[in-house]
C-alpha cells in the first residue's frame, strides 16, 4: 500500500524551550544579561520561529554567525539587539542600515566600519571587540591591543557596547586550568581597553558549558548556544529535549527471500524468513546522515526502535520492522526524546550541533506546546 506523502517535520517543543531557558536563567544573577545564539538557522531550529519565542521569553540579546542572518531576523521583525559574530568586511552597509551589531575582531575590520560610518555622519554606532585568548580564531591578539586602544582614542564613529572572547574546551574538566587561564587573560586585557576607552563595556566570556561550570565569571552578560535547545555540558545532567525530528511511513512491504535485495547497491539483506520494510520520506538530504545504513541507526515507531535496512537514500530510507504492527501513516521519531540527538552523535562519532545544523529549511519547523 503506497500514499503521496512527504510529510516530515521537526517539531519545536515550546515547553521544553522555556524550561531550558529558565534553567540557565535560575543559574544568573538578576543583572546578567543573556545573550542566547540563533546562528545557523538557531542550530536546525528554524531561526525567526526560535529568535520569536527567546525575544518573548525576555533575552537581552540574540546572536547570528553572518549579517544576512541577522537581516533575515530584522525582516521577520524582530526588534531585539542582534549581534553579529563574523561581520566580515563586506557588509558594513546592511548591518548598519538593518541595526545589527558587528563583532570586530580585527583593525581591517574596524577600519572599514568606521570609514563607512563616517561617509554616513555616524556616530557612537554600537560594535562589540573580539579579544583572542587561547582558541586562536578570530579576534585581537594581547600584541595587537595597543594599536587598537591608539585607534579607538580619536574615533568617534564607533562605541564599545561590550568586549567578549570564546572559551575553546570549558566543557572537559581536564582543560579547566586552560579555561581559567582564559578567563584571566581576557579579564586582564578587557580592563586595560576599558581604562584605555574611559567607560567600561560589558564584558562577557562564558558559552553554555561555561555557563553551567564556570558561574562565577558570568561577569555582565553570558552567551547561551547548545544549552538552549537542550544539551548539557554537566554528565548525566538531563535538559529539556527541545527539536523532535518526525515523518511518516509512506509504505509498508512485505519481501521473500526470493525478492532479492534492499536499495542501493543492494546492501540490505532479507532473511531467510522474510523481511517486512517500512520506507519513510527522509534520506540524507534531511540530515540523516549515510552512514546511519545498514542497521547503524535505529529510529522509533509505534515504541520499539528499529534499524535501517539497505543504505540511505537522498531523500527516503527502509526501516526493518519485521514482526511489528505497522501501517502506511505511522509516526516515525528520527530523534527526540529517544533516540535523542546525542544518542545519534555517539553512533555518528559527532556532536549533537552537527545533527541539528543538518536538517535542512525543507524539513518544516513547526512550534508544539
Amino acid at each position: 500500500m503506497y500514499i503521496n506523502s512527504d510529510f516530515s517535520r521537526l517539531e519545536i517543543s515550546l515547553k521544553g524551550c522555556l524550561e531550558n531557558y529558565r534553567y540557565f536563567r535560575s543559574i544568573l544573577q538578576d543583572k546578567t544579561k543573556l545573550l542566547v545564539l540563533v546562528k545557523a538557522n538557531a542550530y536546525g531550529h528554524g531561526a525567526v520561529q526560535f529568535a520569536s519565542l527567546m525575544e518573548e521569553a525576555g533575552a537581552d540579546y540574540l546572536a547570528v554567525a553572518y549579517p544576512v542572518e541577522g537581516i533575515e531576523l530584522r525582516q521577520a521583525g524582530i526588534k531585539s539587539p542582534i549581534m553579529v559574530l563574523t561581520a566580515g568586511t563586506d557588509s558594513f552597509e546592511q548591518i548598519v542600515n538593518y541595526g545589527i551589531e558587528p563583532g570586530i575582531p580585527n583593525m581591517c575590520s574596524l577600519k572599514e566600519l568606521c570609514s563607512v560610518l563616517e561617509k554616513r555622519g555616524t556616530t557612537d554606532f554600537p560594535i562589540h571587540i573580539k579579544l583572542d585568548t587561547g582558541m586562536h580564531r578570530l579576534g585581537f591578539m594581547t600584541e595587537e591591543l595597543n594599536e587598537l586602544m591608539d585607534f579607538m582614542k580619536t574615533c568617534r564613529t564607533v562605541r564599545v557596547k561590550s568586549v567578549y572572547s570564546h572559551l575553546a574546551a570549558s566543557d572537559d574538566p581536564l582543560c579547566d586550568d586552560f579555561t581559567l587561564g582564559q578567563i584571566a587573560h581576557f579579564q586582564k586585557n578587557a580592563d586595560a581597553l576599558s581604562e584605555s576607552l574611559g567607560y567600561r563595556p560589558m564584558y562577557h566570556i562564558l558559552n553554555s558549558a561555561g555557563i553551567e561550570r564556570f558561574p562565577q565569571y558570568q561577569f555582565d552578560m553570558v552567551r547561551l548556544g547548545i544549552g538552549i535547545y537542550g544539551v548539557s555540558a554537566i554528565p548525566g545532567r538531563k535538559l529539556a529535549p527541545v527539536a523532535s525530528f518526525k515523518c511518516k511511513v509512506l509504505q509498508v512491504k512485505t519481501l521473500k527471500p526470493e525478492d532479492g535485495t534492499i536499495g542501493y547497491g543492494r546492501h540490505g539483506q532479507i532473511a531467510p524468513e522474510g523481511t517486512v520494510i517500512a520506507t519513510i520520506p527522509v534520506g540524507y538530504a534531511d540530515g540523516v546522515d549515510r552512514h546511519l545504513s545498514c542497521g547503524n541507526g535505529s529510529f522509533m515507531i509505534n515504541g520499539h526502535k528499529v534499524p535501517t535496512i539497505g543504505n540511505i537514500c537522498m531523500d527516503m530510507c527502509m526501516l526493518d520492522v519485521t514482526g511489528l504492527d505497522v501501517k502506511v501513516g505511522d509516526t516515525v521519531t528520527i530523534f527526540g526524546e529517544d533516540p535523542t540527538i546525542t544518542d545519534l552523535a555517539q553512533v555518528l562519532d559527532t556532536i549533537p550541533y552537527e545533527i541539528l545544523t543538518s536538517v535542512p529549511r525543507r524539513i518544516e519547523r513547526i512550534i508544539v506546546k
